[in-house]
């Protein structure tokens, strides 16, 4: 298992996208930063003020919702890329078990997503900590710690969901188009109509909202555990679906 998941960490960077898409992820971290703190004394801001605990966990918790899109987005091609590019056959004929490719794959992509969501937690630091100091805000540690380890799971789940949708569907550009779609328009509609609230708490997004322990006003999550753990059964059934479906299907 150890080889496969180093010949996994070897296709991945053997191109430089994981580094676009990470810079990507860096520079939307950055700008949720920028906007929470340069908003956050506004009296209509739905999040609590930056001086509260939970204001500043929110604020800190950014680098998951700007992260996650980009490490699902990488996993996914990361798998289809097999099947665009027809290699799919040469891995599954050099490791005719698939099941421990597809783990592997997995164990690759969970991996890179704590790295991306550490590295978007730096961002999120080194905006936050200088800019809430020349505001008079100090930085309180209470509750830093449950946010900052909720972040990195929460976007490593994210990477189990993007080989899951991959193996899925199979088609790069539909399996990307689909998460994007989802990520940015589906899931940040319907969460902000007020009469699907009951229901839409127990949705990907507002799942990760609540492990990495967002606070808004009018809005209702599940506590971090309860997320955690739905997010994590997201990402399992996603996988176990699509390791079953690809142990079943032709891939030539």
């Amino acid at each position: 298992m150890r080889r496969l998941i180093a010949a996994e960490f070897r296709k991945l960077f053997s191109t430089r996208l994981w580094l676009w898409l990470l810079l990507g992820a860096m520079a939307l971290t950055a700008l949720y930063a920028t906007l929470a703190i340069a908003f956050g004394d506004n009296p209509n801001n739905p999040t609590p003020p930056l001086s509260s605990v939970e204001g500043q966990g929110t604020l800190f918790s950014v680098g998951s919702g700007a992260a996650t899109p980009f490490i699902a987005v990488l996993a996914a091609v990361g798998l289809t890329g097999e099947f665009r590019h027809r290699t799919v056959s040469a891995t599954f004929l050099a490791t005719p078990n698939r099941t421990r490719v597809l783990i592997a794959k997995l164990a690759t992509y969970l991996v890179v997503g704590a790295g991306y969501a550490v590295v978007c937690i730096g961002v999120t630091t080194a905006i936050a900590v200088p800019w809430l100091s020349a505001k008079n805000i100090a930085v309180v540690a209470e509750g830093k710690v449950g946010t900052l380890l909720g972040t990195i799971a929460a976007v490593a789940i994210f990477g189990l969901i993007g080989v899951g949708a991959g193996a899925l569907l199979r088609d790069q550009i539909a399996t990307v188009v689909a998460l994007l779609v989802y990520l940015f328009s589906v899931e940040p509609i319907v969460t902000r109509i007020p009469a699907l609230q009951d229901w839409t708490k127990f949705l990907p997004g507002a799942a990760e909202d609540a492990m990495v322990r967002v606070v808004q006003s009018n809005t209702e999550l599940l506590g971090q555990l309860q997320g955690g753990l739905l997010l994590l059964g997201y990402g399992v059934v996603l996988a176990v679906a699509g390791s079953l479906l690809t142990m079943r299907r032709d891939v030539t």
